[in-house]
This record gives structure tokens, sequence and C-alpha cells, in this order.
């Protein structure tokens, strides 16, 4: 289990002890859509690292926008950072965005 995952089953978790202790709506509403937009988040990058794994160009395409090597750290960053740079919107919107922006294309632009 990488911290990627650590992170999401901790705040799977927080969430399920709200929801079973009846804690505050908003709360856990907001946890909630935390939650999907870090998994979509982590969905996205661990499939971008494995796709780079076997691609040249994408590899070259993080190291020269100043990620660094291909690791899944350095491919999270990215994919974070330019997730954080679509259009803001409602959140089904913006995660339904994550889930399908091109992030191999915007690593060769």
């Amino acid at each position: 289990m990488d911290d990627y995952q650590k992170e999401i089953a901790d705040l799977e978790t927080q969430v399920e002890q709200l929801v079973e202790a009846e804690g505050d709506a908003k709360t856990i509403a907001e946890l909630s859509m935390q939650l999907e937009i870090l998994k979509a988040i982590y969905a996205r990058a661990t499939d971008l690292h494995r796709r780079g794994v076997d691609d040249e160009g994408l590899r070259y395409g993080l190291r020269i926008q100043g990620y660094g090597d291909w690791t899944l750290e350095n491919v999270y960053a990215f994919v974070y950072e330019r997730a954080v740079e679509l259009e803001p919107a409602a959140h089904s919107t913006f995660v339904g965005g994550i889930r399908s922006a091109d992030f191999a294309l915007m690593l060769n632009s």
C-alpha cells in the first residue's frame, strides 16, 4: 500500500465512522467529495504511471515539464496539479473532468 492508498483508506474510515456516529451531514458530504476527488486523481495517476513504464515520450514529457523522473509520486504531482487547473465547476463535473482528462496528452503538449 502506497501513501496515496493509505490516505484514501484513512479518509474512507473517517467517513464511515462519521456516518456510523451520525455525525454532521455537511462534514460527511465534504469529506465524501474529497474522497471521490482523491480516488479519481489516484486512479488517473496510477494508470498514467503504468502507461509511462513502456512509453519514453511520456517519461520525457514529465521531465521537461519539471516533474523529474518517472515515479508514482512525480506522476501523481503532475496529475494533481493539472486536475486543479481544470475548469472549476460542480463537484460531479469536476470529478468527471478528472476522469476524462487526457493527462498523457498534457504531458506531451
